[in-house]
């Protein structure tokens, strides 16, 4: 793809030191940063939840023999040697469809340097230097990437192996950015779906006078991030993005944990602060599209030690929906105040002592409805908590979460090569043999490494369960042919185990996508079966892993053949007939994936719109447990999410475009933008008649921080509308605090 923006600047020469402390030139520079190396990585957070020994991470050590079937790969020079510690002078870009991976045995800490004057350490949308606020990728459009295991560090401190030698007081002056100086921001992750941050430790000045911040953010349509520390800083994370899913992050003595300026939704899983001032500090108040502020935030299972106030609001609520905000399962201990307002009174009490904690089961703030009733009740206080499955929560009793797995204890040669065992992934050859026989000869012994590139299948593909499949930036699995291309017959392109097949080993699915090559309309592109070992919860399940249907080199579904306004021929627009079925035996875990139909071209100058076809997103029939955490489903036809008999699910956050028992959705933003590609349907907020209906069958159904756009109604009980839009508006969006099928 050649992206249109203009390159970054040439960088400066890199340059390393070894152990006598002398400077060598090791131009041309990794990732085209100005890094310098210093010693082999010493410097490991107290409570990083990242391992470090000797042996090399398997990652290092593969053969990088992938390729890139539909433009030129001549980049290149973009590895480093070793985990070790690099002084950064200006930001690392994080270009489009790419992934940053430290070493995850060892991980490699980015140092900024004292004259760093960028935006972030590592920038995924840099503003062009006199372009007036424009930016290199528009963030809504600001797919694909992957930052994972590093140490950013931009603290003041004196390293203890350089305090040592009297010969190194120059060098310590241009090691750290002034606490003062907000140029001192890990990340800024200006950025929407199929991305995610994982397994990072932000080191922060803890000075009064911080301006540090892990992670900036301020606009976008996510996304996912999980396994984070942050310690120190003004901020934690600084946030202002349409929706995003958050995971398991810990917070340690920052001025504020998690502020948060505008959304229309966000999730918080499993949340940690300690010794904060402040847990979630949170703007509120802006109902109209031009003074949006926080629409719905959702937090569930949070720890929170020694802050004096764990969540606080810019504005009181004055009895009415002023930002939906919803919180289940904390745990504060030593926490005064649970919920106040900026210079305001104390809504919720924290703990009293001398009992130094207390839990919060379920509290809400917003409109609340039960069933098929219409008037909403608002709430400020006590909602009866949810009935949470017990097939959903690990032994803390918190819901189930599970990283992404990296296989960091396995050697190399507990891998084996699909292009090594005769699969060409050139998007020509059939590579439907080479993929089964290697499938079926290693999925037990082996994890299998999908080299990059994009392979052909031709009739259905058995993914036994048990496999551990290991993509390399996305590495492409697509279905083409006559077997995938009558309706009336819809066949399986990728099969991910046997219906009611149990394996002895976890299921396992990272950074591949799956695909069709149109025309497709009797595809079910991913048949999922698996279920997960016994007493092995989130054993099953795919991790950053996507189903994307259209928009994209070789799949014969781009603005040439299916233009923005139809193609003469409807029936070779056709990418798909279901996109994910989850099987009534089969568990799964999925997060961070995205099941989308493009409406846009990713690979053709403009990202011109497109008209593509496909009936159904994701349908689960599983009675459980199913975790889906930071998906979405985007743009089919008929349905984008659909559970049909379905038990014990826990969804949060979900995110769309365009009877079943315990069902538990934590985050739901589900939004309507065109109708046939006019937009004047939004500002009159009716661009769908209904956008979430619930069967009167259906039992023990939660929805919490409902958010919808354009739907004159929220949410329909058998097909019937029953909360309208106009009751909840909040901003650009429209917020259910929480729905039930029966309180």
């Amino acid at each position: 793809m050649s992206p249109p923006y203009p390159p970054p600047q040439p960088s400066a020469a890199t340059t390393s030191t070894n152990d006598l402390g002398l400077f060598t030139d090791m131009t041309p520079s990794i990732l085209k940063s100005p890094f310098k190396f210093l010693s082999p990585s010493s410097h490991q957070s107290t409570t990083s939840p990242m391992k470090s020994t000797t042996s090399p991470f398997w990652l290092e050590n593969i053969k990088h023999q992938g390729i890139s079937p539909f433009h030129d790969d001549s980049a290149g020079t973009r590895c480093s040697e070793m985990s070790r510690t690099y002084v950064i002078s200006a930001p690392i870009v994080a270009y489009y469809y790419t992934q940053l991976i430290g070493d995850a045995k060892n991980p490699p800490t980015l140092l900024a340097a004292h004259s760093f004057d960028g935006m972030a350490v590592i920038d995924a949308n840099p503003y062009i230097p006199g372009g007036g606020g424009a930016q290199y990728y528009q963030a809504t459009n600001n797919f694909f990437r992957s930052i994972r295991n590093f140490v950013i560090d931009v603290r003041q401190y004196v390293d203890r192996l350089f305090a040592s030698r009297s010969n190194f007081p120059d060098v310590l002056r241009f090691l750290r950015v002034p606490a003062h100086k907000s140029q001192g921001t890990g990340i800024h992750w200006q950025v929407a779906q199929a991305t995610s941050l994982m397994n990072i430790v932000f080191e922060l000045s803890a000075a009064p006078n911080t301006a540090h911040q892990g992670i900036w953010m301020e606009n976008g349509s996510g996304g996912f991030m999980g396994d984070l520390i942050f310690n120190g800083g003004k901020f934690g994370i600084w946030g202002g993005n349409q929706q995003f899913t958050v995971r398991n992050i810990t917070v340690n003595n920052a001025q504020t944990g998690v502020y948060s300026l505008w959304n229309w939704g966000w999730t918080y899983q499993d949340v940690k602060f300690n010794d904060c001032q402040v847990g979630f500090d949170i703007q509120t108040g802006g109902l109209t599209v031009d003074s949006q502020t926080t629409g719905a935030q959702a937090i569930i299972d949070a720890v929170v030690t020694n802050t004096p106030i764990f969540i606080r609001t810019s504005q009181p609520s004055n009895g009415s929906l002023a930002g939906s905000l919803v919180v289940n399962n904390a745990k504060l201990i030593n926490v005064p105040i649970a919920v106040g307002v900026l210079d305001g009174p104390v809504v919720l009490s924290g703990t009293i002592p001398p009992v130094p904690f207390k839990i919060i089961e379920s509290w809400a703030q917003g409109n609340v409805y039960e069933g098929s009733d219409a008037q909403a009740r608002f709430v400020q206080g006590v909602l009866p908590p949810p009935q949470r499955p017990l097939s959903l929560l690990g032994p803390d009793g918190r819901i189930v979460s599970h990283g992404h797995p990296q296989y960091e204890d396995y050697d190399v040669n507990d891998f084996v090569s699909a292009r090594d065992y005769g699969a060409v992934g050139d998007g020509v050859t059939d590579d439907t043999e080479a993929l089964q026989a290697l499938f079926s000869q290693f999925s037990s012994s082996k994890i299998i490494f999908l080299d990059a590139g994009f392979y052909i299948v031709s009739s259905t593909l058995t993914i036994p369960t048990g496999t551990r499949l290991v993509g390399e930036a996305w590495s492409v699995l697509a279905g083409q042919g006559p077997a995938f291309q009558d309706q009336s017959n819809p066949q399986v392109v990728f099969k991910i185990g046997e219906k009611g097949e149990q394996a002895h080993q976890n299921t396992e699915i990272t950074d591949v996508i799956f695909t069709t090559v149109g025309p497709a309309a009797g595809a079910i592109v991913v048949e999922w079966n698996a279920r997960e070992p016994e007493g092995v919860q989130g054993g099953a399940g795919m991790w950053d892993s996507h189903i994307r249907l259209a928009g994209s080199a070789g799949t014969n579904l781009d603005g040439s053949t299916c233009p923005k306004f139809g193609s003469d021929s409807y029936d070779n627009c056709f990418a798909a007939f279901m996109s994910l079925h989850i099987t009534p035996q089969a568990t799964g875990y999925f997060e961070g994936t995205w099941v989308w139909l493009a409406d846009h071209d990713l690979d053709l100058e403009g990202e011109a719109q497109i008209t593509a076809y496909a009936g159904r997103g994701i349908l689960s029939e599983s009675r459980g447990p199913v975790w889906m955490i930071g998906t979405a489903s985007e743009h089919h036809v008929i349905y984008q999410y659909n559970l049909v008999g379905a038990k014990n699910h826990y969804m949060g956050l979900i995110q769309t475009e365009s009877d079943s028992e315990n069902i538990l959705i934590f985050g739901a933003g589900l939004y309507s933008f065109f109708v046939s590609y006019k937009q004047d349907c939004i500002s009159t907020r009716n661009c769908q008649a209904q956008i979430a209906d619930i069967d009167t069958g259906s039992t023990n159904i939660n929805i919490f921080s409902l958010s919808t756009v354009a739907s004159t109604y929220q949410l329909s009980v058998e097909g019937t509308g029953i909360i309208d839009q106009k009751d909840n508006i909040d901003g650009f969006a429209s917020t259910v605090t929480a729905w039930k099928s029966r309180w």
